[in-house]
């Protein structure tokens, strides 16, 4: 049969002997399909006719002045926060790791400690540091040195940065602990029967490898550090949730200033995941011959057909 001849028909198929393909049918799935599209539609509609909602009030308040003031008291909660978490896991990933039994205690310990106590819990007492300590001293230990007072170095917006930082430090130990094990031996062989130094097997074959595995579990650790920095208004911070609080309380409208800080939200998050994505395929060159396409990349082929 000449490739350009047209298709036979079932019923010509089955009498001359051939097998005849049946596309498979899912009736579950497209009930599941219809199901879910009735609840978004239900959904949207109670979004747009509910007054409850109070949407003038929210767009009145999305990018009033003090709204965005505590945005960026987040963002910089947040960059900082991870910043200092992640510089302070490197060195407790290098002790868990090191053969040194006092050093992998102390890791040990201190991640087993800070994973177990709230966050809350934390903050609070790094604001009540004070009480403990008057002062804070730097230099010779137990001789002469420094000293600070405690109260004056540090502030609600210092203890809330130590509290989230010392936090993530300890969870940021373990995700580049756990990428740094996720590269198979035969690697590191491979790398050593190369006679490449030390320092360069771990730059440039090891480290590009681990960090395939760090990367989703360190943006999932961002991601939820943004989050969490709402808890620090008990510290009485101007970070976004507690500046809706401040608002909701003069004007009554809980709704939409929740809605607010929710929508904000959800576009750092999203903004995150965009950098995290192409963070993630810019390290997974080694990994794939050709990178998958992106969702622009996707959509453009969809338009040219």
């Amino acid at each position: 049969m000449s490739v350009l001849s047209p298709p036979r028909g079932t019923g010509e198929a089955e009498a001359s002997g051939e097998l005849v393909v049946v596309p498979a049918r899912h009736p579950g799935r497209w009930a599941g399909t219809a199901l879910v599209l009735v609840l978004l539609a239900q959904f949207g509609h109670g979004l747009a006719t509910n007054p409850g909602w109070d949407w003038p009030a929210f767009a009145g308040y999305f990018l009033e002045k003090s709204v965005l003031h505590a945005l960026l008291v987040t963002l910089e909660l947040t960059l900082a926060g991870a910043v200092l978490g992640f510089l302070g896991g490197i060195p407790l990933a290098a002790m868990r790791l090191s053969g040194n039994p006092v050093l992998t205690a102390v890791s040990w310990t201190y991640i087993w400690v800070f994973r177990s106590v709230p966050l809350l819990v934390q903050l609070l007492f790094w604001a009540n540091l004070g009480y403990l300590y008057d002062t804070l001293q730097i230099g010779v230990p137990f001789g002469p040195g420094w000293s600070f007072g405690t109260t004056s170095l540090i502030s609600s917006f210092g203890a809330a940065l130590l509290g989230l930082a010392l936090h993530e430090a300890a969870y940021a130990g373990e995700i580049i602990r756990a990428g740094l094990l996720s590269v198979d031996q035969g690697q590191h062989e491979a790398a050593a029967a190369l006679g490449l130094p030390r320092r360069r097997q771990f730059l440039r074959i090891v480290l590009p490898q681990a960090m395939r595995a760090i990367l989703p579990n360190a943006a999932n650790l961002l991601i939820n550090l943004l989050k969490s920095t709402s808890i620090v208004y008990v510290l009485a911070i101007g970070e976004l949730f507690y500046q809706v609080q401040v608002i909701y309380g003069r004007n009554g409208r809980v709704v939409p200033l929740l809605m607010v800080a929710t929508v904000w939200y959800v576009i750092l998050t999203a903004l995150l995941s965009v950098l995290q994505y192409h963070v993630e395929r810019r390290f997974a060159r080694g990994a794939v011959r050709v990178l998958p396409p992106t969702p622009w990349q996707r959509l453009r082929a969809a338009i040219r057909g």
